[in-house]
């Protein structure tokens, strides 16, 4: 459970997230835990909401990558269609599921945010790439998040400001976002 945000103003992207880490049902103590949401990949900085394994495999699954380019739609999509045959390869304990038992899609059971100098790109859990002008976000929170950059975006407040706010309304009114504000730029 988290909270992911990109703002993207003023030609300026940035990509924030909380800090926090539910296990099962539990929450980890925001006082001893200080967990990134927040991987760079190439020029590119990833952010993802759902299963906190992913971070783990996917700091594997990157290790001796030379080049990973996501700086375009296509680019995106390619990484993920080439990153689930090896997921389910090399992570034996990945499941190939899917909550709807008529899609004939696989699920990732989470979801991405990334963030480019100039582009912000949401990936669904079935790998869906949809890329967004001004702003998005994922996880818990999301819908707070969401409203509070609806309202402040017009407002004179930069892609960080936004971010920011958007990531505490999220905290304010979600149990399972919380710790602390990272963000960084592209």
């Amino acid at each position: 459970m988290s909270i992911a945000v990109v703002v993207k103003k003023d030609n300026k992207v940035v990509i924030g997230a909380d800090t926090l880490q539910c296990f099962d049902a539990n929450m980890a103590d925001i006082d001893n835990l200080y967990e990134s949401k927040l991987r760079q990949i190439g020029s590119a900085i990833l952010a993802g909401a759902g299963w906190g394994l992913y971070d783990n495999i996917l700091d594997d699954y990157l290790k001796g990558k030379k080049t990973v380019r996501l700086a375009t739609k296509q680019q995106v999509f390619l990484f993920f269609k080439n990153f689930w045959p090896v997921l389910h390869q090399k992570y034996s304990f990945v499941n190939n599921q899917c909550d709807d038992a008529d899609s004939p899609f696989g699920e990732l059971d989470s979801s991405f945010l990334i963030a480019t100098k100039k582009r912000i790109f949401f990936v669904s859990s079935n790998m869906c790439v949809t890329e967004f002008q001004k702003f998005y976000a994922i996880g818990a929170g999301r819908d707070y998040a969401i409203g509070a950059m609806h309202v402040l975006y017009d407002q004179e407040k930069s892609s960080e400001e936004i971010a920011r706010l958007a990531i505490e309304a999220a905290i304010a009114n979600n149990v399972y976002c919380g710790g602390n504000i990272e963000t960084m730029k592209p």
